[in-house]
């Protein structure tokens, strides 16, 4: 048995579920009823349908410790509000990129579909995710000491979940790359992968340039060493900041701006 195994012997994970009230949620109800036997691992959260699970709720979750985080929705085709589901899976795949960024294992959070009639498979689902999660062992944000470095940077994959502009860009996704714009022209999913991606990095840069300075006002050079940036592209992630009134001048040295964020605008 390997160190780590031995580091995980005894380990329950905690995980949330996110499950839609049509489906998931009565396929759980089923499994009950039937007696199929799983892990009591999960603690449940009952929702109208998996689109209104919001991701940056999903990251709250880790970071107030979850091990995992599983949503269940209905089938493709069959969500009870007709496209929900669709949705779902385009805020899964956007979440798991934030958590990537922020050194996250992506294996973690989890999207299943399970329908009312299912109650077989969705303790299978349970089953199974338990059992990866006691492979991966305890969320490093678990416990009186979590990592302080992924701590941060969940923080930052969270505000910049609540971007309007990443928002905008998940929600117009499958118009964007199947039905088309006003204009009927449309993108391919890899020009529309390549936007998401760059959106992103720079909604996650604003977010790291705000936690930077929520304690302690920086000049641009100051913050550019630290969040790894060209001084240049510091600036114009400031200016963007500024118009969103979430970084401030605190004041100047010389005649060099020094920038400071509101905490309780990082800290939301």
């Amino acid at each position: 048995m390997s160190e780590e195994q031995v580091s995980h012997e005894g380990f329950e994970p905690k995980i949330i579920a996110f499950l839609c009230n049509w489906c998931s949620y009565a396929g759980a109800d089923l499994a009950g009823v039937s007696r199929y036997q799983y892990p009591t691992n999960t603690r449940t959260v009952r929702v109208m349908c998996s689109s209104r699970v919001d991701p940056a709720l999903i990251l709250e979750m880790f970071i107030h410790g979850a091990d995992g985080v599983l949503v269940g929705g209905c089938h493709l085709g069959d969500c009870h509000y007709i496209t929900g589901n669709y949705y779902t899976e385009k805020k899964v795949k956007l979440v798991k990129k934030l958590m990537e960024k922020a050194g996250m294992e992506v294996q973690r959070l989890r999207l299943e579909w399970v329908s009312a009639s299912e109650g077989e498979r969705f303790s299978k689902v349970v089953a199974d995710f338990v059992n990866e999660i006691k492979s991966l062992g305890p969320s490093p944000l678990a416990g009186d000491k979590p990592d302080e470095q992924k701590l941060e940077g969940l923080y930052v994959a969270t505000n910049a979940a609540r971007d309007f502009r990443l928002r905008s860009l998940v929600a117009r996704e499958i118009n964007l790359t199947e039905k088309g714009n006003v204009y009927d022209k449309k993108i391919s999913q890899e020009e529309f992968d390549n936007l998401m991606d760059t959106a992103i990095e720079e909604e996650m840069a604003r977010q790291k340039i705000l936690f930077t300075t929520m304690d302690k006002p920086f000049s641009v050079l100051d913050i550019a060493s630290q969040v790894n940036l060209s001084p240049q592209k510091v600036l114009e992630h400031i200016v963007t900041l500024k118009d969103r009134g979430l970084i401030v001048v605190d004041r100047y040295e010389g005649v060099m701006p020094l920038y400071v964020a509101p905490k309780e605008e990082v800290l939301r």
